[in-house]
């Protein structure tokens, strides 16, 4: 006799919960949405629909400052991103089909441990560390610190999927005279291929939304976007920023849509 399958969805109070739960997370980001594309200068004042602080992100007078920010971010997220990857993907391998070796537990609780330490605990982590060394801050420190911290992040999309492709393929190849790096090559990292693009697109987002760890190892003059954003809103809330925010929400909902169509893509093969 097969068990009833039990449906969460009639526990009381689920849908007012599930509603609640929806409206604290997305009605901010809808409020920044519509309030982006609103024609007056006020932020709570609707004047109707207008383009304006769209094109004041690229031709205003803080445009400049915006796309010098813009650069640094986007190059540091893919910079960061691809060399988080790598390391991520090496260390996958290593730890899944490399056998039991010392220190495996060990290894695996080090590559973890970053996304339960508090970003703020990282951050001053790493500026003592840049400071003990002589490194001089800059755009070379924040690349190197979102590198290390995006590694994690890489790094369980690439092992899940890693853990869900049987050895079988690679021992057939080898059966067949393949080397150890063409069964690698030519087998396991192509069927790893959506894990390693969810990982890349994971860091990389990561990366360009990073403000905490940024903020406490760039250097004078440096900016990326969320520490640009994050000066201006000192000086008070402008409809520009909304606009911006609203780019770089659009962003990241394209980044998890290609994720999830890339990742439906291959399990329907």
């Amino acid at each position: 006799m097969s068990a009833r399958k039990y449906d969460i969805k009639s526990l009381p109070g689920f849908l007012p919960i599930t509603i609640l739960c929806l409206v604290v997370l997305y009605a901010p980001l809808v409020v920044v949405t519509i309030y982006s594309f609103n024609n007056s200068t006020s932020i709570t004042i609707w004047e109707g629909v207008s383009l304006r602080w769209y094109v004041d992100v690229f031709k205003g007078p803080e445009s400049a400052k915006f796309k010098i920010a813009a650069w640094n971010s986007f190059s540091i997220a893919i910079i960061a991103a691809t060399g988080a990857t790598t390391i991520a993907t090496l260390a996958a391998t290593a730890m899944i089909r490399g056998g039991r070796f010392r220190l495996r537990t060990v290894s695996f609780g080090l590559i973890s441990l970053p996304l339960m330490v508090p970003e703020i605990v990282t951050a001053v982590a790493t500026l003592i560390f840049f400071n003990s060394i002589g490194f001089t801050r800059g755009y070379t420190t924040i690349l190197v610190a979102h590198i290390a911290f995006c590694i994690p992040f890489a790094y369980m999309p690439i092992s899940a999927r890693m853990q869900g492709i049987e050895d079988t393929y690679e021992q057939a190849a080898l059966d067949l005279y393949a080397s150890k790096r063409q069964a690698f090559t030519k087998i396991l990292l192509p069927l790893m291929m959506p894990g390693i693009i969810s990982g890349f697109l994971l860091a990389f987002i990561i990366s360009l939304d990073d403000f905490i760890i940024t903020n406490f190892v760039k250097g004078a003059g440096v900016e990326t976007l969320p520490t640009a954003i994050f000066g201006s809103v000192k000086q008070g809330i402008k409809p520009n920023i909304m606009a911006i925010s609203t780019m770089l929400l659009a962003l990241s909902v394209l980044m998890v849509t290609i994720s999830y169509f890339v990742s439906k893509k291959d399990n329907t093969k």
